[in-house]
């Protein structure tokens, strides 16, 4: 698993560095909500203090979080945002604000024009396809800004140039990126090794053993899985439903409802192609299409435009029943299960059905219940038993709650069928795994005693269907080769064979049929292209620690315990000791 992430992070470095300002932005987890001091009880109203802004006043932390999104568009691209976590942005929201807190205390100048130009000359938002400024786009983007009602030129000014001081304060926080030799050559090893391999696979779904229940060893394996057969807390209900086909004679259209109703849905009623170019075409021609004629396409479809509207106005009915329902109910405090609630219900017409105990993964089918149904009847207690009127795909209904039963643990005797196939599932992955260290033992014989691989494969009891690689690099590793199977071979030489491998569908082995080092010499290009990513990417985990540690120790000092002290030593006293 480690080599394959290693080896993803490596293919993709140009890029993960392309947006090193993003690992920034997301290495520091606090939110609001949750930090503390906020909401604590007391005479005296709390100040959640940092860096000069007070996270308690609205337009203070407005402005904070605004300019920590408008910096992520900037530097990430347009549309950054959507695939950010509200969690994400406030941390590099707190993070950039203490390194401009940082700057003010080091004194970096704010930029020069010179400076603002190339800094914008490098941001992603304005790159073309070909990842360079693209002055178009800028232009489009400025023009765009002039009818922004919320943001301004002059946002964007402040923001470009915060960044930029906070770049550079990242810079001295970063430092050169310190990286061992031994550490630069074992990522050369890793990424540019060219290996050549063989693995064969066997079939999980061919393995079909017979396997004998014994029923000792069924009690002990129902034992050691009890828990796997508790049957979860069930809400048992009863419910009113209103089908829309009972309101269809109280839905009454006229003909001007209907055509209104054909004109704002005219794509839902499209005409028979047949009876278009019947009903269009002109005498003594041939059948050719006309343009469209919606009076003539009303025609051929009004009967069903009327049946379709009947029906959407019988589901409203259906609808209004179901919350008249629910409000009588409210209204005359009845409980589900009085006689005055069976009297409602009588005088209503109305017809009480039972639902079978159930919990969210075993709803009983026949019911056709939506999630959202589901949902509320699960929610229902005896506190609160009556559901809001829910709509369903027949017209509507409403819930009661009859009664909740509590989660219990099935004897064997109650749940044996499940038992027994899940004993022999255990016992049938038990074997394949067996078997697969007796074929490890029988390969590695074959292949000492100079058999090739794919004879070795082909002589096991097991089925093995084998695939040979070319020689390839961790930097452009085959499309097709499974993530397992290349995590298995960072630790095998040339000739070595991987153990059994085992996955949800298949299990099989890793065959290096060759592994030829690179040269780990310091003047080569893989040996400096190593130790420049490896220090880039040290370089920026220090500077995210760093800025983390600030963040923590200033919002420290409006913790409840430093917000507690004596009025005479106000919060933030200590900021500069």
């Amino acid at each position: 698993m480690i080599s394959w992430i290693q080896r993803s992070f490596q293919h993709h470095f140009r890029v993960v560095f392309g947006v090193l300002l993003a690992v920034t932005i997301i290495s520091f987890i606090f939110t609001i909500g949750a930090a503390p001091g906020i909401g604590r009880a007391g005479p005296k109203a709390l100040r959640q203090q940092f860096f000069g802004h007070d996270l308690t006043r609205q337009g203070s932390s407005d402005q904070l979080f605004s300019d920590a999104s408008i910096s992520v568009q900037l530097s990430l691209g347009f549309g950054a945002l959507s695939g950010i976590e509200s969690a994400d942005l406030q941390r590099y929201a707190y993070q950039r604000t203490a390194a401009l807190a940082l700057a003010d205390q080091l004194k970096i100048p704010v930029p020069t024009k010179d400076d603002i130009v190339g800094h914008i000359k490098l941001l992603p938002a304005f790159a073309g396809p070909d990842g360079q400024f693209d002055a178009g786009r800028y232009a489009t983007f400025r023009d765009n800004l002039k009818t922004n009602p919320r943001l301004s030129e002059g946002d964007i000014s402040r923001v470009v140039s915060d960044d930029f001081r906070v770049g550079r304060v990242q810079q001295l926080l970063a430092g050169p990126g310190y990286v061992l030799p031994v550490e630069i050559k074992e990522q050369v090893v890793r990424m540019d090794s060219i290996w050549t391999l063989a693995i064969a696979t066997a079939d999980y779904a061919a393995f079909k053993p017979e396997i004998p229940v014994n029923e000792d060893a069924l009690k002990r394996f129902f034992e050691d899985n009890a828990f796997r057969y508790d049957v979860p807390a069930r809400v048992a209900v009863d419910y009113v439903e209103f089908r829309a086909t009972d309101f269809m004679g109280a839905a009454t259209v006229t003909d001007a409802d209907v055509r209104t109703y054909y004109d704002e849905n005219r794509v839902r009623f499209p005409v028979p192609q047949e009876k278009k170019a019947e009903g269009d075409k002109k005498p003594g021609q041939p059948n050719a299409a006309v343009p469209d004629n919606p009076d003539a396409d009303f025609a051929v479809v009004r009967p069903t435009v009327e049946q379709a509207l009947k029906a959407e106005r019988a589901m409203r009915l259906a609808a209004k029943a179901a919350a008249d329902l629910t409000v009588a109910i409210y209204e005359q405090r009845l409980k589900p299960g009085t006689p005055a609630f069976n009297d409602l219900l009588a005088k209503s017409k109305l017809t009480l059905k039972q639902a079978a105990p159930f919990h969210r993964e075993n709803v009983p089918p026949e019911l056709g219940w939506t999630p959202q149904i589901i949902d509320q009847a699960l929610q229902l207690a005896a506190d609160r038993p009556v559901s809001d009127a829910l709509p369903s795909a027949a017209g509507s209904l409403v819930l009661f709650w009859r009664e909740t039963l509590p989660t219990y643990r099935p004897e064997l005797a109650q749940v044996r069928d499940r038992v027994v196939a899940d004993y022999k599932e255990n016992e049938r992955r038990k074997h394949f795994v067996e078997i697969g260290r007796t074929l490890h033992s029988q390969l590695e014989a074959r292949l000492k005693a100079g058999d090739p691989f794919e004879q070795a494969a082909a002589a096991t009891a097991l089925k093995l269907e084998v695939k040979t690689y070319p020689a390839f690099s961790s930097r452009q590793p085959p499309k097709d080769i499974e993530q397992f199977e290349f995590g298995a071979i960072g630790r095998l030489e040339s000739g070595q064979l991987s153990d059994f491998l085992l996955t949800e569908d298949k299990g099989g082995f890793v065959y290096v049929k060759e592994r030829k080092l690179p040269d780990l010499a310091e003047n080569t290009l893989q040996y400096t292209t190593a130790r420049a990513q490896l220090a880039r990417m040290n370089a920026g985990l220090s500077q995210s620690l760093a800025l983390s540690e600030i963040v923590v120790r200033e919002l420290k000092k409006s913790a409840p315990d430093a917000a507690s002290r004596s009025s005479d030593e106000p919060p933030g006293a200590d900021r500069n000791r």
